[in-house]
């Protein structure tokens, strides 16, 4: 489903980098530990974690207890407060790599989706390049994946039509 929510986004985006070689349901049984660890996801708090956070959720089995995963979710905390005061918001900012409107493609089996695009790479370089860490090409294809940037429903599935609906409405960004 498309998603423009800012904290959502933020959320997704941490999300899908702590799951990167882990499995999705591992994650997905752990989010709502997450949203009580970080905050609900809101970038303004977890940007002020320091040291004593950082122990604090490595104690939390709730959590993926890596350090390198929880202190790239603070650094992109930051990163996404930079990004939201040079393009106004993380939401246009991400919306941006896919011309402000879901990709709609036309997959007929699951085995022929991609891993990662030339948008993804895109998206990851940017990252990046604002500091930004666990956000290589396919974490953030399946960053595009989770909030509907792009519709990687197969034809055949019943939220394709839908899905694809739904995204017909989105005015491409400027």
């Amino acid at each position: 489903m498309p998603l423009h929510e800012e904290n959502r986004l933020f959320e997704m985006l941490i999300l899908e980098g702590a799951q990167a070689g882990l499995s999705w349901l591992t994650i997905l049984k752990k989010r709502e530990n997450y949203r009580s660890a970080f905050d609900g996801f809101d970038c303004s708090h977890v940007a002020q974690y320091g040291e004593g956070k950082v122990q604090e959720l490595l104690a939390n089995p709730g959590i993926v207890r890596n350090r390198l995963k929880v202190q790239a979710a603070i650094q992109n905390a930051r990163a996404v407060l930079a990004i939201q005061r040079e393009c106004g918001s993380f939401d246009s900012f991400v919306w941006r790599f896919v011309g402000g409107r879901p990709r709609q493609n036309r997959f007929r089996r699951q085995e022929d989706l991609p891993a990662q695009t030339q948008a993804s790479e895109s998206m990851s370089r940017e990252l990046r390049k604002r500091g930004c860490q666990f956000v290589g090409p396919t974490v953030c294809y399946a960053f595009m994946q989770a909030v509907g940037m792009v519709n990687d429903h197969t034809v055949t599935c019943y939220r394709y039509r839908a899905i694809k609906e739904l995204g017909m409405g989105k005015a491409p960004l400027k």
